[in-house]
């Protein structure tokens, strides 16, 4: 059973959450919070596997409470999923280099949320891939990473070659046909370089393959 903590300052959009994640037989609603406050509590006394975490709250907001519960080693099994009303909002980027595993726009369709807090937990693919990979091209550009890839020095060259793959957006499927190696073989390969680089998930990873200069922006692939 995948639990969920919804955080969000309106209590209409919890409820409509509510509604759709409990009506799913593998995903139950543990906790609510209103706001970045409440919802690092309800983490911490719930310890959910996925927090969908609304951006702008009162008191405190989601991308600071992103950063309490991602900076936490004893909730490192926590994943958070933010909640946006725009698909290029300056925050996300920052929620993702502060631990989040992805963001979601609040319109998404239920079928693509209910597929996102699945595949967070498996921690198989980067959310909302198309949408994240254009926002963190935006970003990293602004960043000017290094002409050459930095910080990268206890990685073979296989693994910088799946590096830079996760970076463009594909998926350990996409990157054993590029290879032509078994998904398995892939999905070690991106679990190795994630242990290496300490990266918590696969969008922390894309953040890494950009600001080490591994990926230029524009390279979607």
């Amino acid at each position: 059973m995948i639990r969920v903590v919804l955080a969000d300052d309106q209590s209409l959009v919890r409820a409509g959450f509510r509604a759709l994640l409990d009506a799913q037989t593998d995903i139950e609603v543990a906790g609510e919070g209103a706001d970045g406050e409440e919802a690092v509590a309800r983490v911490r006394e719930l310890r959910p596997d996925v927090v969908l975490m609304d951006i702008r709250m009162p008191r405190l907001d989601g991308l600071a409470a992103t950063r309490l519960i991602t900076g936490d080693p004893e909730l490192g099994a926590v994943r958070v999923v933010m909640l946006t009303t725009f698909e290029l909002d300056e925050y996300v980027f920052e929620a993702i280099r502060s631990g989040a595993s992805g963001f979601l726009v609040k319109d998404t369709e239920p079928e693509e949320l209910l597929r996102a807090v699945r595949a967070v937990v498996d921690g198989d693919a980067l959310l909302s891939p198309g949408v994240t990979r254009r926002l963190i091209e935006e970003f990293a550009a602004r960043s000017k990473p290094p002409a050459r890839a930095t910080g990268l020095d206890g990685l073979t060259e296989r693994e910088r070659e799946v590096m830079a793959l996760v970076g463009i957006g594909l998926s350990n499927d996409e990157i054993a046909r590029r290879l032509v190696v078994s998904p398995l073989t892939a999905k070690t390969h991106v679990s190795r370089t994630m242990v290496k680089l300490g990266a918590r998930d696969r969008a922390q990873l894309v953040v890494l393959a950009y600001e080490s200069g591994l990926v230029r922006p524009g390279w979607l692939g």
